[in-house]
């Protein structure tokens, strides 16, 4: 069974590959051309959700894979600043703006936090996953992640916000904490568990 990420943001395929090793793991732009998703809902949830059925169509109107059977799955998440009311939250991916990429997100955030007079805030990452099956099964799950947004950028790993987010209980940010550590603490391997605990259902 094939598991289809709608998403080709090549940290989150890795991200999920890695912890999804027990599938096949496939973004969704290796079986067809990429395509504008319009994500226009106000949560993650639902925003989740316009992704993967945007793509789990697309590939059911393809010839080709119409009567494959496979699995879509998409992950909408972000972080949410509790200096900035919540920001960037559902915006984090364009937070700079529509062609926005990681770098220029991150330091938009840095100081915008910075301009409230703060070092650091209390902040968190939400991941909401939406799965659907070739039954015409609709699921989703969140995982969360809570600690301190910072107002500097520290260490090379991971990806999006992480250089600047220190995760409850560590002195490290993301970025500078180890690919394990990480993954038994981050937001997403807490949604992609309740995740895996659907899949082996379906």
């Amino acid at each position: 069974m094939k598991l289809v990420l709608a998403t080709s943001n090549k940290g989150k395929v890795r991200e999920i590959k890695q912890l999804c090793a027990e599938y096949e793991v496939i973004p969704y732009t290796d079986l067809i051309d990429g395509f504008e998703i319009i994500e226009d809902a106000h949560t993650f949830k639902e925003n989740a959700l316009i992704k993967a059925r945007a793509v789990y169509k697309a590939l059911k109107n393809n010839p080709k894979y119409k009567d494959e059977e496979f699995i879509v799955i998409a992950d909408d998440s972000g972080i949410s600043v509790d200096i900035l009311d919540g920001a960037p939250g559902i915006y984090s991916a364009r937070y700079a703006g529509e062609d926005a990429d990681d770098k220029q997100n991150l330091y938009k955030l840095i100081e915008d936090i910075k301009a409230k007079g703060v070092k650091s805030s209390p902040a968190h990452y939400t991941a909401a996953i939406a799965i659907i099956s070739n039954e015409g099964v609709e699921k989703t799950v969140h995982g969360w992640m809570y600690g301190t947004a910072l107002t500097e950028a520290r260490g090379d790993g991971g990806f999006g916000y992480d250089p600047m987010f220190i995760p409850l209980g560590y002195d490290n940010t993301l970025g500078e904490l180890e690919d394990e550590i990480k993954q038994k603490l981050s937001h997403r391997s807490k949604a992609l568990l309740l995740t895996k605990k659907i899949l082996q259902t379906l």
